[in-house]
């Protein structure tokens, strides 16, 4: 089973994909002019739609819009005023991501190449550039679903998020080089690199629903901390996950020198495995025993245990934002499965 398929689902979730699907196909469709015909096509083929390999698995979840309209539909509004915001979010996660294959010099993602690897590194920028223009303009289209003064509010914490997203990049590239990190650096940097977009997501959502100021920051209290705690969950799977369930490599994070949450705290016991990480690269041997060192001095623990804590966080501020109905039971359940995942 694909991990796509391990996700949660409901009636009312298969509603909305397709919804999100048409809603992006749409959006995209201003890239489309004459001249401009392989421009557009490296946008299909990012979003999984065109190419080799395309379809559900080159697609991803689709997390981001469905938080949008799961929230808004629990917060009592109708869900497809909220698309617009929907596939404003995926293509600003989608151009994060084609920056992201760049700056990491990533020649895979979701099993296929990555655009730059294609089609070079300037043209790479160029789609990714086009694809946050395109978010902004349908965040714009809200307006024609929603109050003049809701789509504003909601464009301003699109463009905040935008900030965060690119002040996290930089701390995460920063770190690469770092020999100072500590837990709390840590956390400042995956808020901006994945709590600020989730948060994003479930504000704005309750924004759309133009639900009351506390039920709006509840739902992103909720986002954030989701965010957080889906954050260290990965950094779990990334050493000690099931590779006949992820899919990957579970030794990627320490071969690559990943500073991920059980790193930066295996680093700070100033034990075995900090003196060897800081011989230098380690090799595809030595990952077995020091992901065993690293669980020995604690650091598997301390991980799910934070984990742990910001998934109560999250379910707490969801409580507080009161959803409703199936949307409500749909996003506490979708919430839940994201955090536990194993895969």
């Amino acid at each position: 089973m694909s991990n796509e398929q391990r996700l949660y689902t409901s009636a009312l979730i298969e509603q909305m994909r397709p919804a999100i699907e048409a809603e992006l196909k749409s959006r995209l469709a201003a890239s489309d002019g004459r001249g401009l015909e392989e421009f557009k096509f490296m946008m299909d083929y990012h979003l999984g739609w065109e190419g080799e390999g395309a379809g559900p698995e080159a697609q991803g979840k689709r997390i981001r819009p469905l938080l949008v309209l799961l929230t808004a539909a629990s917060a009592g509004a109708d869900w497809e005023v909220a698309l617009p915001a929907a596939a404003s979010v995926e293509l600003i996660h989608n151009f994060s991501l084609i920056h992201d294959d760049i700056e990491d010099n990533s020649p895979l993602r979701r099993g296929r190449r990555t655009l730059w690897s294609i089609w070079g590194i300037p043209q790479a920028v160029n789609t990714g550039d086009g694809m946050f223009t395109l978010a902004h303009l349908a965040m714009a289209g809200l307006a024609e679903t929603v109050t003049t003064p809701v789509a504003f509010a909601a464009t301003q914490v699109l463009q905040q998020t935008c900030l965060h997203l690119t002040q996290g990049q930089y701390l995460d590239i920063s770190f690469e080089t770092r020999t100072d990190l500590s837990l709390e650096a840590y956390w400042q940097m995956v808020g901006g690199k994945t709590a600020a977009l989730l948060a994003a997501c479930t504000q704005i959502g309750a924004l759309a629903a133009q639900a009351a100021p506390p039920i709006c920051e509840a739902y992103r209290q909720f986002g954030w901390s989701l965010g957080l705690a889906f954050q260290a969950q990965d950094d779990i799977l990334g050493i000690w996950g099931d590779t006949a369930i992820t899919g990957k490599s579970a030794e990627s994070d320490l071969i690559s020198g990943k500073k991920s949450l059980p790193v930066i705290y295996g680093l700070s016991r100033q034990g075995p495995f900090a003196r060897r990480w800081r011989e230098g690269p380690v090799s595809i041997d030595e990952v077995n025993d020091l992901a065993h060192q690293l669980e020995l001095e604690g650091a598997l623990e301390y991980t799910r245990k934070r984990a742990d804590e910001q998934t109560q966080l999250a379910l707490e501020a969801l409580d507080r934002a009161r959803p409703q109905g199936e949307a409500g039971l749909a996003l506490h359940t979708l919430a839940l499965q994201l955090i536990q995942r194993k895969g």
